[in-house]
């Protein structure tokens, strides 16, 4: 399943252009509404989806998100209708990747062999879960596999080298780089220290890396996208969405897409 995931590298590469990603919660204010965002994010210039899994104790997110996950799971919102959504979608667009991002512990709860197996039937490219480390990740890792699923980790500002090799044994898909120490929606790391970070990480993976936490603006989208294959955007479109409606949102997403449509610095 990781082809989505690499033709879009291939085709930004191709076009030395940096990609953009959205993340959405699933269930966030219902599932009509969030899937009829989710469906109109790549006509809006999205390159990949990131489709959030609520969960009550969000410890990476900051108050948008988890507000927003709070409001997914008082609609009734579980690990299987964030599926039915990437299901839905998928019977009208077969090319843009959906990777789905949360927490170990529902996952654990559903079973990591029957959370990948659904994850496959439902389309779904690959997993960002951010309280599972490599240490402790192997058994949905080896499930992940079976299905060619990406298993997506997280690098940050404190991933020396001596750990970057764990971080990124048997990463597949891309590398998410962390821009910033902290919760999501926090302030963005300084440019040239991301640049180093992506430069560093993209060497020793091999794989591309994406940037996100605390990019809000057009402004810093651009900023980001001179080093990153892809920059990543997630609390300020949920934020716009739960107080200004679709329209304002995807408003936001094209501005944001629009922004990152430059060549990198170093070519890429």
């Amino acid at each position: 399943m990781t082809h989505r995931i690499e033709k879009t590298f291939a085709h930004l590469n191709a076009a030395t252009q940096s990609g953009f990603v959205a993340y959405i919660m699933g269930g966030d204010p219902d599932h009509e509404a969030s899937l009829e965002l989710m469906k109109a994010l790549p006509s809006a210039g999205v390159d990949i989806i990131e489709l959030g899994m609520p969960f009550t104790d969000p410890a990476a997110d900051g108050p948008v998100i988890e507000l927003a996950g709070l409001r997914a799971l008082k609609s009734g919102t579980t690990v299987r209708s964030v599926l039915d959504m990437a299901v839905a979608f998928r019977k009208g667009n077969d090319t843009t990747p959906i990777i789905l991002m949360g927490y170990a512990n529902p996952i654990h709860h559903m079973g990591y062999a029957s959370f990948a197996t659904a994850t496959k039937d439902a389309g779904v490219d690959g997993a960002i879960i951010v309280d599972l480390p490599p240490e402790e990740d192997g058994e949905l890792r080896t499930a992940f596999e079976k299905h060619g699923l990406a298993l997506i980790r997280l690098a940050t500002p404190t991933t020396d080298d001596a750990r970057l090799p764990k971080v990124i044994a048997g990463t597949k898909g891309f590398v998410y780089y962390v821009s910033a120490l902290g919760i999501t929606g926090a302030a963005k790391g300084e440019n040239v220290a991301i640049s180093e970070a992506v430069t560093r990480i993209r060497t020793a993976s091999g794989l591309p890396v994406v940037v996100g936490f605390g990019v809000k603006t057009p402004a810093q989208a651009s900023e980001v996208a001179r080093s990153a294959d892809a920059v990543v955007v997630g609390s300020a479109i949920v934020d716009k969405f739960h107080k200004e409606g679709k329209d304002a949102a995807l408003d936001l997403v094209q501005k944001l897409s629009a922004a990152t449509l430059k060549p990198n610095s170093n070519g890429k």
